[in-house]
């Protein structure tokens, strides 16, 4: 079956891994969804987000584990091994719809900071342009995606750092502001729990979608030279300095405009900028969105190209999506990921913006879904294990115990919350589908085999 020919090239460098994990999880969830977060929950939002981080540490640090023990192995390829086909059919599948919506508001909101400087140009084609570049650059070695998201992801953290810092010195009162006594923001308007503890609940729903990415290490490390070493490395930075990267600018946002003038139109970080009265303050910020959403794009085709290709190898997609480019690229599957991107994007072009952003509630769903079957399937192969990895979970079983349990909680409150009512409808409906699918696809193979 030319099984030489199946196998991905490892051209990622520890460095890329680091950083795709890392340009997943800063976009738009944190540049344009802290505002979202902020209106749902006042400045209790940052305990969403700390509890967010607890959690993202302990499915990274089982996600590592289990990459170690199961070389070669990514996230779709753990939950086969695990629970068999079925599960790994809606987890893949669910995986794949949850990147493609991402790539397509993604590239549709990269359109839309670039009609900042091009106000003529449709936003249709404006997108189009962004996804037909990222697809392009997805057709090279793995190696040359990976260098464009190091420096995507470079320009971002550069931009939070200089964001953090700045922030800092303006609260502090060393920079001169018109902000009055910044402090009293975290308590005043309605408190630190203006919404109440259910406030901080709702929230935690875009506080997820935001995390979302992190397990892109997992599809990753398939592709990354001499895994075993570097990983666990790469997850304990990536984890903290993504809690920093969102805690740390909310916190000053808090501080510096109050909750309730954050507003939904433009993004918090572009309004504390406005404050600081900096010359060129919008076309900089506008250059570090545009360069995170299109960051965002090409680790959603990445992602969405790779799933394919190793549910094509488990069986759980059709064998011809495993095919690899002289590359070494799963061309078959980036091409039918384009294709989808591509025809998403025109969609939610003719759509209106209400459509997409009750879209945009999918992704929490099937990232606590994503999670949870990480949890679950390294609480059920942890007593199998071949070779015991050098890294492993501390207090096991009871942290990813608590992880899924605690996710399990997240999920359900907003399968009931009526706020939820379109995402939910839509999620139940996708998930319905799919285990559908995966007893008629199943019935197909045992036909054939």
């Amino acid at each position: 079956m030319g099984q030489k020919q199946q196998d991905l090239n490892k051209g990622l460098l520890p460095r890329h891994v680091q950083f795709i994990a890392l340009a997943g999880m800063i976009g738009t969830g944190i540049f344009k969804g802290s505002s979202d977060t902020l209106h749902i929950a006042g400045p209790s939002v940052i305990i969403a987000y700390l509890i967010g981080g607890l959690l993202l540490f302990i499915i990274m640090a089982a996600l590592g584990e289990l990459a170690l023990a199961y070389p070669n192995h990514n996230v779709q390829h753990l939950v086969n091994r695990a629970f068999g086909y079925r599960t790994s059919f809606m987890v893949g599948w669910l995986y794949w719809i949850n990147w493609i919506i991402v790539t397509v508001v993604e590239l549709l909101a990269a359109g839309s900071f670039l009609q900042f400087w091009l106000p003529q140009i449709p936003l249709w084609l404006l997108s189009l342009i962004c996804g037909v570049i990222i697809i392009g650059i997805n057709l090279f070695q793995v190696k040359y995606y990976g260098e464009l998201e190091f420096w995507f992801a470079g320009v971002k953290i550069l931009a939070l750092t200089a964001f953090i810092v700045l922030g800092l010195l303006l609260l502090l009162g060393i920079i001169p502001s018109g902000i009055q006594h910044p402090m009293s923001n975290y308590t005043a308007h309605g408190g630190f729990f203006p919404n109440g503890f259910s406030g901080t609940f709702s929230a935690f729903l875009v506080v997820m979608f935001s995390y979302g990415g992190a397990e892109l290490i997992g599809v990753a490390v398939t592709e990354t030279k001499d895994a075993e070493r570097v990983l666990p490395k790469i997850i304990k930075s990536a984890v903290w300095r993504v809690v920093i990267f969102y805690v740390f600018p909310i916190l000053i946002i808090c501080g510096m405009i109050p909750w309730d003038k954050v507003t939904g139109e433009d993004s918090p970080f572009v309004q504390v900028f406005s404050v600081t009265g900096l010359p060129g303050a919008a076309h900089i910020m506008n250059f570090v969105l545009l360069t995170a959403v299109l960051s965002a794009a090409n680790s959603g085709i990445y992602a969405t190209s790779r799933t394919l290709f190793s549910m094509a190898q488990s069986g759980v997609a059709p064998v011809k999506l495993a095919k690899l480019s002289r590359n070494g690229i799963p061309i078959a599957g980036l091409m039918i990921t384009s294709i989808f991107i591509l025809v998403g994007v025109f969609l939610a072009y003719l759509t209106p913006e209400e459509v997409i952003s009750y879209l945009m509630t999918i992704p929490g769903f099937t990232v606590m879904i994503i999670w949870m079957s990480i949890c679950a399937a390294q609480l059920k192969l942890r007593p199998h294990y071949l070779n015991q990895p050098s890294f492993k979970v501390k207090w096991f079983p009871y942290t990813t115990s608590f992880a899924l349990i605690t996710l399990g909680i997240i999920f359900f409150g907003f399968l009931f919350n009526p706020n939820n009512l379109t995402g939910t409808t839509v999620s139940l409906i996708v998930i319905g589908i799919l285990i559908l699918f995966s007893f008629i696809t199943r019935k197909t193979n045992s036909a054939t085999v």
